[in-house]
Parts: C-alpha cells; structure tokens; sequence
C-alpha cells in the first residue's frame, strides 16, 4: 500500500506520524471517508466541503482543496482496486502533550484500503448511551471516535453492523458510523441535524433525491416504523431486517426499495453531485 502523509507517497512501512501528534494524543483532528470505484471518487466536493467545516468547527487551518485532491489522485493511482474505502485524516498535526496545539501546522494522511459491497440488508441494535445534541463536537467528523469503537463493538457481539443511538432528549439520533430513515404511515422520514446527528453526505441525497422529512423523532419510532434504512458513504441506502428482537420480515419494504433504486441511478449519472 502507498498512502499521502504530508506531501508524498509513502509506503505502508514508511508512513509514520509523530507519536506527538495531536490527533494521537487527544484526538484533536477530523476525517472523511469516500467509496472509490474503478478509481474514481464519489461526491469529492461535498465531502471536501465537510471536511473544512469539521476543521474550522476545531479551530483547526482550512486544509487546502487542491493538496486533498492531488493526495487522493495520488493514492487511487498508486493502489488501483475496484471498490475501495479512502479515508483523509486532517488533525492538529505535531504538540506539546496535553491541550495546547503546537506551532508546525496540520499533518494530512490520505489512505486506502479495499471493500467490498454491502449486503441489501442488515441487523442493528440499540444502545443505552446517547448521542450529546449540545456538545461542541455535535456535526464534526471528528477523530474523537472511541464512543464510536465501543458502541460498533457491541452491535458486532450480538450479530449486528450498526448502534443506534438516541439522543440526550430521547429522540432518534443516528448510528456509529451511518444516519438512519424510518418509514412511519407510508412517509419516510429521517431525524434533523439538530438531533445531534452528522450531517451525513448519503444522507443529503437521499432527502434531496427521495424528498423524505427531516423531522424530530422519538426513540421508540424504531419498535413502529414499517421501514428502517441506514445510509452512509459506504452502505449507500441499505434496508434493515431487525432492530435489537424486532424482526422487519419484509425487508426492503417497497419505500426503501424505491431509495436503493433512485440512489443507484442518480448517483451512476452523477458521481460529484
């Protein structure tokens, strides 16, 4: 494998950050993560423009479009694949220990390793922890991502992909790693930003290509909604056929097939909507 670090292609074995660096030591850093077909990226720009958000949500240096977009040329070319997940992680680069950010500037890793696509279907659960619609970090894509790690792996223990959480009022929030839609009276639906969740860049499309309402939603939705999807870069829209004891025999249900469908063709017209 060839990965970017700070302006060049590396090898695997010669691609080292500084044990110093803060997205190391206190996770102070934010990240993207893209689907790569055949070499091409999809919806650069949009996840480009996240980036820069969560970066200046940090109060981290605008990283530089065109750098990130070099980088990524760079790797995709160096490891061709048909499917692939690249990840760019932009964090506070070398620091003292503790809080205070040091003076060298950002430190940029572009990676990529090899996927496969997801099954239509899949299991999740719920957690009994919740997401903080208050806190500083609510809609960052940020490296702070432990609550993440021990939340998948509990979904991974009882047989599951996903952890959905609520958030810290009760309502539906999202997933570890994906935003979550339900159908409820034959209308799809899908928690606001302002529950906590990421502004996921699946998500958009899909309310932009379905016309689904963003709208706040109890946690208990997901024991009385018909349908049940998750969309993240690398699901794309996929059903799910149980939720913790509840089973969804019907999975995809015709709302979300009409998603998976509309998804597929939309995004094969457009690959930087």
């Amino acid at each position: 494998m060839r990965i970017w670090l700070d302006g060049a292609l590396r090898d695997a074995g010669d691609a080292k950050v500084s044990v110093l660096d803060h997205g190391l030591t206190v996770g102070d850093g934010v990240f993207e993560t893209l689907k790569a077909q055949d070499g091409t990226l999809f919806a650069l720009t949009r996840h480009l423009d996240r980036l820069t958000r969560s970066a200046r949500g940090l109060g981290l240096p605008d990283p530089d479009h065109d750098e990130v977009r070099r980088a990524c040329a760079a790797v995709l070319q160096a490891n061709p694949m048909p499917l692939g997940r690249l990840r760019i992680t932009y964090t506070g680069g070398l620091s003292p220990l503790g809080s205070d950010r040091g003076e060298t500037g950002p430190t940029l890793v572009v990676a990529v390793g090899e996927t496969t696509r997801r099954p239509d279907t899949t299991a999740t659960i719920t957690v009994p922890w919740v997401r903080n619609e208050r806190s500083p970090l609510t809609g960052l894509k940020t490296t702070s991502y432990a609550e993440n790690v021990v939340a998948l792996a509990r979904a991974h223990a009882a047989g599951a992909s996903e952890a959905l959480f609520a958030n810290t009022v009760g309502h539906l929030c999202e997933g570890t790693g994906s935003n979550v839609f339900v159908v409820l009276d034959g209308e799809l639906r899908t928690p606001p930003v302002s529950s906590g969740c990421l502004a996921g860049i699946t998500r958009a499309l899909v309310v932009e290509w379905t016309g689904a309402k963003e709208t706040e939603l109890p946690f208990d939705a997901l024991d009385r909604a018909e349908e049940i999807f998750l969309t993240s870069t690398l699901r794309d829209v996929q059903a799910v056929h149980r939720v913790g004891d509840r089973t969804l025999t019907a999975a995809p249900g015709p709302v979300t097939a009409k998603a998976m469908r509309v998804f597929d063709e939309r995004a094969a017209s457009d690959l930087d909507p």
